[in-house]
């Protein structure tokens, strides 16, 4: 079986399952170029622990986890099954690591892990493994999540972080009319820019060394799944491939990251 892949994902507003304008044409492409997962592990920026947790449910339900959208939004469905005996092994590698892990039996998929998949893989056949992640102890921790599970990508395993490249709800209304947040592009270009070079250590200590980190991320939880991603790529760090999905409402970057080596075909906006 190649190996696959690990993805950070823009997975955006929830509305981006009725939308999803150029993030799901972005999604679909990127999964018809990949081999075909035997299974999915999701850390998403909406499942927050203060201690390493990992779903075993066998059918994880579908989280509503949001209100005050379209009835038509609740109804949708993401019937993926789980995957309980995999739930395990990445509970045992990640306390081999040094991670001290639990299992969830009840926890379902929440928006930042079904909406990007219902693009990715419609028919909800591949089973999905949700990952907690804890912001509170800082990206460095994401990261060696990330490489802990790295190995698993060698077994048809997929590893993926939901976040969003930039995501600062405090300017919902303020970029309505066409107008673009000043201190997107700066961070986005910062971002794809020191993962070119494989610099890890800036992007660790991104709050400090970033433009405008406060700005784009007044908390952390959203950018933390590209750190678990980079962990997750091992030694294809230096082969992230940026594949731009626009910017959504003037404020929240939809890029989406590929590593798998310099080999990775790059899908760029027209």
């Amino acid at each position: 079986m190649p190996r696959l892949p690990s993805l950070y994902i823009s997975h955006g507003s929830p509305m981006t399952a009725l939308n999803p304008g150029l993030v799901g044409e972005r999604l679909a492409a990127l999964a018809a170029r990949l081999p075909r997962p035997r299974a999915i592990v999701m850390a998403s920026a909406h499942w927050l622990t203060h201690q390493p947790v990992v779903g075993g449910h066998a059918q994880p339900p579908t989280i509503h986890d949001f209100g005050g959208f379209p009835e038509a939004l609740f109804d949708l469905q993401y019937p993926a099954p789980g995957d309980p005996a995999l739930a395990q092994e990445i509970a045992q590698r990640l306390t081999a690591a040094g991670l001290p892990t639990a299992t969830d039996p009840q926890r379902g998929l929440d928006h930042g892990a079904w909406v990007p998949l219902r693009f990715l893989y419609p028919q909800a056949e591949i089973p999905v493994v949700p990952l907690a992640i804890q912001p509170l102890l800082g990206p460095a921790h994401q990261f060696a999540l990330g490489r802990a599970l790295a190995p698993l990508r060698e077994q048809g395993v997929l590893l993926i972080g939901s976040g969003s490249i930039t995501h600062n709800l405090h300017d919902w209304r303020s970029y309505q009319d066409g107008k673009e947040a000043p201190y997107v592009r700066p961070f986005i270009e910062w971002v794809e820019q020191r993962l070119q070079a494989d610099d890890s250590a800036a992007l660790l200590d991104y709050r400090r060394q970033a433009p405008h980190a406060a700005q784009a991320h007044p908390s952390d939880e959203h950018l933390q799944p590209l750190h678990f991603a980079m962990g997750a790529a091992g030694s294809d760090a230096l082969g992230a491939q940026r594949i731009d999905a626009g910017i959504d409402a003037g404020f929240l970057a939809m890029d989406i990251y590929r590593f798998d080596g310099a080999d990775a075909q790059l899908l760029s906006a027209d």
